[in-house]
């Protein structure tokens, strides 16, 4: 009956869910019709709105289960990782939100082909598109994880899988950019209502802070900070840096706020919400590793929450759950961005009509999603792909930075081989022995020295300039 009740939680949650999405569809009615309404929210999101939405597309399953499931052994250093994550917002907001949102473009590969031609627009489009459909194959384990802790009698992993792929994909079909948004104000109270109740009960049930330091298996690290290894946690400010300046389903939110300073602005709240979850479900992975020494590390996180009260239960697990729905719904509308942008429109069927535009990015968004949920039935280890996939974005930093800065570094063929180059390195990496990382911790500390090596060439080699008004135009 206790799992019952804490199902009730979350089913209460859902309705309150779908209403913010149909509230969401008649903002989405009522403003810029098509694919602009649709996927950028007709560029008139207000601050507190971007901020939510980038809250939430950050705090997903990475940032709470892959974050406990880390602390569980290595302890609560593994909350750096939703620090980087915000101290990427924020340096985004300060600088390159701005700018991108006064470009008026609508994906990061569109503004490749106007610097560097079409071959970086499709190269980019690729490299993308790998980006955010691992990212969101990884939303369906982590909230598969949830259910089957949830209700194991009723839910498998898979099928746990599959009910949070409806409900997320149904939210995003429904509604768009605006919904993403909308709901996330309620996923983002969700969230932090259920991880600081699932926090205070916890600790309390084990007899307070340092209680729970002393109940950890002999060797544990604890509250050390560094128990992750100084080299990762590196990696992990170079990858969230890094990511949030290039990852479409990041810069997007900056694309749809109102103006400039509501774009820089946004990101800056958000980042101020994203940096305190990681450490609240560190602490929760170290409960789970007193309380539970011989579970699976990915079960930490809804494994102790379970051993709370049916409503305090309901209530974390419907946080959780809340993470993965709000970053598994921007994910998917960045992809079909993407896709519909700069595939269709830019390459099938330029001139097609807006109300069938719209209709056609639905399909996308239903096509993406079965796509990533067959991949996630062959995901193993959150957060070790994650970030090992966010190392691509390396090359797309480095480019925007110097169109951004320096375009007259810029080559007309910069876009595609410093991109080329960056993936050559990253599957090397992820395909071949360890004995070629020589010695490096992460894969972004390759990516980084390919990404510019091979732009550094390009540059003494290639005499084509970019365009000169459209690099003066960046600046």
């Amino acid at each position: 009956m206790a799992h019952v009740g804490a199902l009730a939680v979350v089913a209460g949650y859902l309705v309150a869910l779908f209403i913010a999405t149909w509230w969401s569809q008649k903002l989405s009615e009522r403003g810029a019709g098509g694919a602009a309404g649709y996927l950028l929210a007709g560029r008139g999101m207000p601050t507190p709105v971007v901020a939510a939405l980038l809250a939430g597309l950050a705090v997903g399953g990475a940032s709470t289960i892959g974050v406990a499931e880390q602390a569980y052994t290595r302890g609560l250093g593994a909350g750096w990782y939703n620090a980087a994550w915000a101290a990427g917002a924020a340096v985004l907001g300060l600088y390159a939100a701005p700018r991108y949102r006064r470009w008026e473009i609508t994906t990061l590969p569109e503004l490749f082909e106007r610097h560097y031609g079409v071959g970086g627009r499709v190269l980019g489009v690729f490299g993308q598109l790998v980006i955010q459909l691992v990212v969101t194959s990884l939303q369906y384990v982590a909230g598969g994880a949830i259910l089957t802790a949830l209700l194991p009698g009723v839910f498998t992993l898979q099928s746990g899988m599959a009910v949070t792929a409806v409900v997320f994909v149904a939210i995003t079909l429904v509604g768009g950019f605006w919904a993403a948004g909308i709901t996330n104000i309620v996923n983002v109270i969700v969230i932090y209502v259920g991880i600081l109740l699932g926090v205070g009960l916890t600790v309390g049930r084990v007899g307070g802070l340092g209680a729970l330091a002393h109940a950890l298996p002999a060797g544990h690290p604890g509250y050390s900070l560094g128990g992750v290894g100084g080299g990762i946690v590196l990696a992990w400010f170079i990858v969230m840096v890094t990511m949030t300046h290039s990852t479409q389903s990041v810069i997007q939110v900056g694309f749809a706020a109102k103006d400039a300073r509501t774009a820089g602005r946004g990101y800056l709240w958000g980042a101020l919400l994203i940096a305190p979850v990681g450490f609240l479900s560190a602490v929760l992975g170290l409960a789970a590793a007193a309380l539970y020494p011989d579970i699976v590390p990915a079960q930490a996180l809804p494994r102790v929450v379970l051993d709370l009260n049916p409503l305090a239960a309901g209530l974390v697990l419907a946080g959780l759950w809340a993470a993965d729905v709000s970053t598994a719904s921007a994910m998917l509308l960045g992809s079909a961005t993407l896709v519909s942008q700069d595939i269709v429109r830019r390459f099938l069927a330029p001139g097609l009509a807006a109300d069938r535009e719209k209709a056609l990015c639905r399909w996308i968004v239903a096509g993406l999603s079965a796509l990533t949920f067959g991949l996630a039935l062959t995901v193993r280890g959150i957060l070790s792909l994650l970030t090992g996939t966010l190392a691509l974005s390396s090359a797309y930093t480095l480019i925007v930075l110097m169109t951004m800065l320096r375009p007259g570094w810029c080559r007309r063929g910069s876009a595609t081989w410093t991109l080329a180059a960056t993936m050559a390195t990253l599957a090397v990496w992820m395909i071949g022995p360890k004995a070629w990382h020589g010695g490096l911790p992460h894969p972004v500390y390759a990516t980084w020295a390919a990404s510019i090596f091979a732009f550094a060439v390009v540059a003494l080699v290639d005499r084509r300039p970019v365009d000169a008004g459209l690099a003066s135009a960046s600046r």
